[in-house]
């Protein structure tokens, strides 16, 4: 059996993934697979994104990985990362489409015309480093400092119905979440594999988890 399957769809930023995870798990058995039966058998699975909401759903389906994504989801330890994450909810402004349904709530795009506290314009996307703040002891965050630094590249973010679901923030400028999680699933807006070493731990972590 994988230990880890990182699901290509054709959409993702998948080797620097792939050798985020083996520096963490050096004797793991970790995969890039495009096949809906090594993903339903792996031990793990990462379900990583970069591009276009529409797009991203449209070659999950065109490569048959819907359903194995969504089982993923709901029986075994699941990390969604960028697209990966909002992917898993029902809805997204982008494009107008509907996600896989595995969360409640909605993809929402960052208003135009933001402002610091200085006044200083804010771009869309969001992008570069950006504080984290824990708001629950999930073990994710196992050695990972409150207000820690990780990396973004986004424009859009995710709107929970579920409180329950939020495990950290940013701000941009007003707090919007940035990681979720439900008993084998955890997801996060960042990138842990361009976040240096709280990017690492986090991966790291996820390895060791066990929901």
């Amino acid at each position: 059996m994988v230990d880890v399957a990182i699901v290509d769809y054709g959409m993702g930023n998948l080797r620097s993934v792939e050798q985020a995870l083996r520096h963490v798990a050096p004797t793991g058995d970790i995969v890039v697979t495009d096949d809906a039966a090594v993903i339903a058998q792996a031990g793990r699975v990462v379900f990583p994104g970069q591009g276009a909401m529409p797009d991203c759903m449209r070659e999950l389906d065109a490569r048959g990985l819907r359903n194995a994504v969504v089982d993923a989801a709901q029986t075994k330890p699941f990390l969604g990362i960028c697209i990966g994450l909002q992917m898993l909810f029902e809805h997204s402004a982008e494009g107008d489409v509907p996600g896989l349904g595995v969360l409640t709530g909605d993809v929402l795009r960052f208003a135009g015309g933001m402002q610091d506290a200085e006044g200083n314009k804010l771009k869309v996307p969001h992008m570069g480093w950006n504080q984290v703040r824990h708001h629950t002891d999930h073990p994710l965050w196992n050695g990972i400092a409150q207000d820690a630094r990780f990396y973004y590249v986004h424009s859009y973010y995710v709107k929970p119905q579920d409180q329950s679901l939020i495990q950290a923030t940013s701000d941009y400028p007003e707090p919007f979440v940035c990681a979720v999680a439900r008993s084998n699933l955890f997801g996060v807006q960042f990138h842990p594999e361009k976040s240096q070493a709280a990017g690492l731990k986090l991966l790291q972590n996820f390895i060791h988890w066990n929901p």
